[in-house]
């Protein structure tokens, strides 16, 4: 039978002294446990409130003091140069304060429903924000999970250091709160709209709204919903959600949306004006990005910042104040400037024609200059930057790295070692020859190098091994994707950039010590902290590795593919490679058969080591490299080597080292390994003299030098000639297939005109 009550709140009284009648027929053993358990819990929440109180209280008393002047101007940036002289102040360009009578109340809801929901509702801390955030971070390390109000957000771009701990999070807490009473809820929106960085060096909603819609501070209000929406959807990263560049077109529009769904949610907009709102283009209504005026060595200082950014999570170098001091040479940088921008040391074939380099010290491995791009493709600051970007196969600069280096290394092979350069194949197979499309028999690894063939490397990876060449390269600071190898690679179907190359090589001129190359040595706080972001050198082989790897790269360019890039008065090594196109490019485009896609070279000297990448960003008709075009890399690192290295040592022979007849050997090597023993060196070391014994080995050593000599000469000859057969060959084909294309346009042109003249 149901009951009936005059009111709710008879029925709610009703309820309640059942469930109280209920209550009262528990055991009283139960209930006196229970009240046992309550007392020791009181207990032991009144001491850990008690400890946690007095660390709160600690971690309070060190926090810095609320400055006003650091609440209305972001801390620029202040960069240096190698020798501590100041070179640019970055943060200070695009900045345009404005009061919260010109912020339109659309563009104010889109940043609140992003940033801080409750911000209207909270004093400095979203107590419910918060527990989320501990809850996720207890799952993970602390710092996973933000859960920041934007008060919380302006102490801590204000007054904090990026680092993620208890301690920095509690003072935030404590600062923010303090902040509340100081300041209204307009004032400190305002500290936050006109502090942060939207991206392209704009600081505040003002400066954005100009940057990227054309939009000046008095007319915010012509702001549409989806503009309003991007603009709020910036500060998680104004790079990667930056709508001006069309790889983050996607990010940005899902970004964008976000915004526009948070704001629905809230009860800013209707369901309809979100839905209409995501059908507009992210692109639509931007203006032409512009670049910041005055900033010198733009390409250098994107890297220097990328890496700044790399290295040290949550910084914002706009507003953060930070010293950083580069290993920037300007003198260096500018002559680089000068190289890639003007025809007046290299001439270039066409502005289609592309390039990128490094310039860093070999025994440090300190950049000093870059080369980044020409014309459409010259490096911006926060843009695309072909030096440390760029990925591209290194063909047979990547021999030394991947082949010959790890036989030395493993195996103690000498430059004398033979190898039989004969038709073979890939382990699946697949074809592999050698640029000349000849086949030179037994010669050592040291004239393998020195002309470049394909096959004797891919030999020396296959007796190596791949495991062997992997390790030995990932020490020298190259990465696989998927970390993965493939044959392949021997010849260096691989990619690279221009950064990786120079650090790998600098290693083999200084005594096998890699350095990984980079572009900032420390940075500097406000409060004085220093980071230090030097990398620390590492053994990434042994030093006879290095110093025979240097000796075969010195014949390479003195006798070899890469006599362009000599220096007159330098100890020079180093190594050329090209890339092909594949039949099918080369038919579409109609490029020749020698058509050259990459061009590299790589090379050091004690002093300095540059890696050149040169050729097209596409392809196209015309966008190919021939015989002369493929010699402008080696011309780049000659120009900069000529005006710059004025260091004239030679590399130093390590002990463990020996020469025999112009060719080097490791002490303590196999048998095999070993020069073959004359009864003039039988028992002997090879670096004793002073007997008539001696004399007269060293004229057979003379002799055997000159005969050595004349058969260089001669085999130099032979291969001149062969090349000089090839390119003809090729010329002769080219043309002919030229005259052939001529002729058939021609009687194209005949049959239409005949058939107009019918139609007529």
């Amino acid at each position: 039978m149901s009951e009936t009550y005059r009111s709710r709140q008879e029925r709610k009284q009703v309820e309640k002294t059942k469930q109280d009648q209920k209550k009262g027929k528990n055991p009283p053993k139960r209930r006196s446990f229970l009240n046992k358990v309550l007392l020791w819990c009181l207990l032991l929440g009144v001491v850990s409130i008690g400890i946690g109180a007095v660390t709160v209280a600690a971690m309070i008393k060190d926090a810095p003091k609320i400055d006003a002047s650091k609440l209305v101007d972001p801390l620029s940036t202040k960069l240096y140069d190698k020798n501590g002289n100041f070179l640019y102040e970055y943060g200070k360009e695009k900045r345009t304060k404005i009061e919260y009578s010109q912020v339109p109340k659309m563009l104010e809801h889109a940043f609140i429903a992003t940033e801080d929901a409750h911000f209207y509702e909270h004093n400095g801390i979203d107590i419910k924000g918060t527990a989320r955030a501990i809850f996720k971070n207890l799952k993970g390390d602390f710092g996973s999970q933000g859960g920041s109000t934007i008060t919380q957000q302006v102490i801590k771009n204000s007054f904090l250091s990026p680092q993620k701990t208890i301690k920095r999070k509690v003072q935030e807490w404590s600062l923010a709160y303090q902040l509340e009473q100081k300041y209204s809820k307009h004032q400190i929106l305002m500290m936050y709209l006109n502090k942060i960085y939207l991206g392209d060096g704009a600081y505040g909603v003002a400066a954005a709204a100009k940057n990227y819609y054309g939009i000046d501070a008095d007319h915010l209000n012509k702001l549409t919903l989806p503009e309003a929406a991007m603009l709020a959807g910036l500060p998680q990263s104004p790079s990667y959600y930056d709508p001006t560049e069309p790889e983050h077109v996607k990010a940005a529009t899902n970004r964008r949306n976000i915004v526009l769904e948070a704001m629905y949610k809230q009860g800013y907009i209707t369901k309809q004006q979100s839905e209409d709102a995501k059908k507009v283009p992210v692109t639509a209504g931007l203006v032409p990005k512009t670049k910041q005026q005055g900033m010198p060595y733009e390409a250098f200082l994107d890297a220097v910042v990328k890496e700044v950014e790399r290295k040290l999570k949550n910084v914002d170098i706009s507003s953060d104040g930070l010293s950083i001091y580069t290993t920037l040479d300007p003198k260096a940088q500018t002559f680089a400037d000068k190289i890639m921008n003007t025809d007046t040391i290299i001439s270039y074939p066409n502005d289609n024609f592309q390039g990128a380099f490094v310039f860093l010290d070999t025994k440090t491995g300190e950049v000093r200059a870059i080369g980044s791009g020409r014309n459409q493709y010259k490096a911006s600051f926060r843009g695309n930057n072909f030096a440390v970007d760029i990925k591209r196969q290194p063909g047979s600069t990547f021999k030394p790295v991947f082949d010959y280096g790890p036989a030395i290394e493993n195996s103690k092979w000498s430059t004398a070692h033979q190898i039989n350069d004969h038709e073979i194949t890939y382990s699946n197979g697949q074809s592999i020859s050698n640029w000349d499309h000849q086949y030179h028999g037994m010669l050592s690894i040291r004239t393998a190098l020195q002309w470049s063939y394909n096959i004797p490397a891919l030999l020396t990876l296959q007796e190596v091994g791949m495991d062997k060449a992997q390790n030995f390269a990932e020490n020298l600071g190259i990465t696989f994707n998927n970390n993965k190898v493939y044959e392949s690679y021997a010849i260096g179907s691989n990619t690279v950039n221009p950064l990786e190359l120079a650090g790998a090589y600098s290693a083999f001129g200084n005594n096998g010590e890699y350095n990984t190359p980079h572009f900032v040595r420390k940075v500097v706080y406000p409060d004085g902290r220093v980071v230090n972001l030097t990398p620390k050198p590492k053994r990434a082989m042994h030093d006879y590795t290095a110093y025979l790897v240097t000796d075969m790269l010195r014949t390479v360019v003195k006798s070899g593919t890469g006599k362009t890039a000599n220096v007159l008065g330098l100890d020079v090594a180093g190594k050329t490679g090209t890339t092909n196109f594949d039949s099918k490019t080369r038919a579409q485009y109609g490029y020749p058969s020698g058509a050259v896609n990459d061009s590299w070279f790589a090379g050091y000297t004690p002093q300095y080591t540059m890696a050149v990448w040169t050729g097209y960003t596409k392809n196209g008709p015309g966008n190919y490299m021939d015989g002369n075009s493929t010699k402008i890399s080696h011309q780049m690192f000659k120009a900069m080597l000529e005006a710059f290295g004025t260091d004239q040592s030679s590399f130093q022979q390590p002990s463990d080292v020996y020469q025999v007849n112009n060719e080097l050997f490791i002490k303590g090597a196999n048998p095999e390994e070993a020069p073959p023993v004359t009864k003039n060196n039988k028992d002997r070391p090879f670096d004793i003299g002073g007997n008539k014994e001696d004399k007269k080995h060293k004229q057979e050593e003379k002799k055997h030098k000159q005969k050595e000599e004349k058969r260089k000469q001669q085999e130099e000859k032979k291969h001149k000639q062969k090349e000089e057969k090839y390119k003809q060959q090729e010329e002769k084909k080219h043309k002919q297939k030229e005259e052939k294309h001529k002729q058939q346009e021609e009687k194209k042109h005949k049959q239409e005109e005949e058939k107009h003249k019918q139609q007529e």
